[in-house]
């Protein structure tokens, strides 16, 4: 048996919780300029999220919504469109805010998938044609900003400090 050990390796924490490792970069943006950033990035999605929940109920109400995602080929089409409208709508106005943003990023890729794969897989990629490149796109803003987090202008931000 050898008694050689590997050495542990001590992880630095920046403020934000994140390893100071993973937050090495060469070329690396002002945290504010960053912030500012995400939080663009944040409203346009939500923004988005919002218009795309509205084009679904607002412009044809519920039964036809159900009746488009019948016609489209999603199995339960009233509980998908349910499931839909809220990530949407109410996914769209947390994302605004900055609030519950992995879960709400999760539920927005969950939701991305199933439109990706009910709907959008068999058109090609160019949305023109009924293709995936804007669910996939929606798709991987939600989860960076998931991944990475909401920045200082949100309420996660705001919730944490008060804890």
């Amino acid at each position: 048996m050898s008694t050689d050990r590997m050495p542990t390796e001590t992880t630095k924490t920046s403020p934000a919780g994140t390893s100071a490792d993973s937050d090495r970069r060469l070329f690396a943006l002002p945290t504010a300029v960053r912030d500012w950033v995400l939080l663009i990035a944040r409203v346009l999605l939500g923004v988005v999220l919002i218009a795309h929940g509205y084009q679904k109920w607002g412009m044809q109400g519920f039964a036809d919504g159900v009746e488009m995602f019948a016609g489209m080929g999603v199995p339960a089409p009233a509980v998908a469109l349910v499931f839909a409208l809220a990530v949407e709508y109410v996914g769209g106005a947390l994302m605004i805010l900055g609030l519950f943003t992995p879960i709400v990023g999760l539920l927005v890729v969950l939701d991305m998938m199933g439109a990706f794969a009910l709907v959008h897989a068999g058109a090609g990629i160019f949305v023109s044609s009924g293709g995936w490149e804007l669910v996939a796109v929606i798709a991987l803003a939600a989860a960076t900003i998931a991944a990475v987090g909401p920045g200082r202008f949100s309420l996660d931000r705001a919730l944490a400090r008060r804890r």
